[in-house]
C-alpha cells in the first residue's frame, strides 16, 4: 500500500499519529514500511556509498520558561527573567553529551573505517569526521543532541518582561528519555520551568532481512559495485508512528547525488533542494524495487 501523511515536520500530531490510532484497519497486513531520508548517496573518500537508513533517534520537544520582575528598563532588576533563561539556554547549549554507540552506529562506524583505510582503533568521531559532507547526518547519531531553535521574551525596548521563554529541540537515543530530561534539568538549574510539549519514539532494526536485501540489491543494480551501509538517523519520520502498530520501518528514498553537494546542510535551509538526476535516479531504483515486491 502507498500512504501519504500530512504534517510530518510537526511531529505527525495530525497526520501519521492519528491514522494509526483511528484507522489501524488501514494498515492491516503491513508489516514492514519505506519512508523518507535513506538510500542517499554519500562520498566517502572517494567512494561513492548508500546510506540505509535502518533506525532514527527518539524525539522531546521541550519549552523552557523563566518568571522574573517586570518593571522600566532603566531600573536595576537582579530578578530578570531574560537574564535567566539566557544563562540557561547557553549552558545546555555548550553541553558535550558523551559518545553513545548504538548497534548499527557500530556496524556503521566499522564499515567507515575499512572504506576510509582507517585502523580498527579509530575513534567513532574521527572516523566520521573523515568522511566530508556525511558528517553533517552521520555526527548527531553518536550523541544526544539538545539545540536551542526559538526564543521568546518580551515586547517593547525598555520593558523589563516577568516572562521568557525558549523551545529546544532534544534527541535522545531510545530508551534513553528520562535520563536525558534529568540532566536538562540539572543543567538549567531549579529557577528554570521545563515543559515537554512533544515526545516520540527512537527506532532501531537490524540491517538484515528480505526487504533490506532487496532494497540493497535494486540500489546496487544501478549502481554496482557501490557499498550500501546501515545508518541511524538523527532526526526523524512517520516510520515512529507506524511502529505502533508493529510495522519495521526503514528510510528508503534513493538520490544519486554528486560527491561535491552538501545534502546535509540544505536541510531546512534557504534553498533547499535536490538535483533532478538525483530524482530521475531515485524513481527508476524506486519503481524497480516495487515491481520486484
Amino acid at each position: 500500500m502507498v500512504a501519504f501523511f500530512a504534517d510530518e515536520e510537526n511531529g505527525g500530531v495530525f497526520g501519521s499519529h492519528p491514522a494509526v490510532v483511528q484507522h489501524p484497519e488501514w494498515f492491516a497486513g503491513a508489516t514492514e514500511a519505506i519512508s523518507e531520508v535513506g538510500g542517499y548517496s554519500v562520498d566517502i573518500g572517494g567512494t561513492r556509498a548508500y546510506l540505509l537508513q535502518t533506525g532514527e533517534k527518539a524525539l522531546s520537544w521541550i519549552k523552557l520558561t523563566a518568571r522574573g520582575t517586570a518593571a522600566h528598563g532603566s531600573r536595576v532588576i537582579r530578578d530578570n527573567a531574560v537574564t535567566k533563561l539566557a544563562r540557561a539556554v547557553a549552558t545546555l547549549g555548550a553541553e558535550e553529551w558523551p559518545l553513545h554507540m548504538t548497534s548499527t552506529t557500530t556496524q556503521l562506524v566499522g564499515e567507515l573505517r575499512g572504506i576510509l583505510g582507517l585502523p580498527d582503533d579509530a575513534e567513532p568521531d574521527e572516523v566520521v569526521l573523515a568522511t566530508g559532507t556525511a558528517a553533517g547526518f552521520l555526527q548527531a547519531t553518536l550523541r544526544v543532541t539538545g539545540n536551542p531553535t526559538v526564543l521568546e521574551a518580551g515586547y517593547k525596548h525598555n520593558v523589563i518582561p516577568d516572562t521568557a521563554s525558549a523551545l529546544v529541540d532534544l534527541r535522545p537515543f531510545a530508551g534513553q528519555e528520562d535520563e536525558v530530561l534529568d540532566r536538562v534539568r540539572e543543567l538549567i538549574g531549579p529557577d528554570i520551568e521545563l515543559e515537554v510539549l512533544h515526545h516520540d519514539i527512537g527506532l532501531e532494526f537490524p540491517f538484515e532481512g528480505a526487504l533490506v536485501e532487496k532494497m540493497t540489491a535494486t540500489l546496487q543494480r544501478h549502481d554496482p559495485g557501490a557499498p550500501v551501509l546501515p545508518y541511524l538517523m538523527s532526526g526523524g519520520t512517520d516510520n515512529k508512528a507506524l511502529a505502533e502498530l508493529g510495522i519495521t520501518g526503514y528510510g528508503f528514498a534513493p538520490l544519486r547525488l554528486d560527491a561535491g553537494l552538501d545534502f546535509p546542510a540544505m536541510f531546512h535551509g534557504v534553498d533547499e533542494r535536490v538535483p533532478l538526476a538525483a530524482l530521475e535516479f531515485g524513481r527508476a531504483v524506486l519503481a524497480d524495487f516495487l515491481r520486484d515486491c
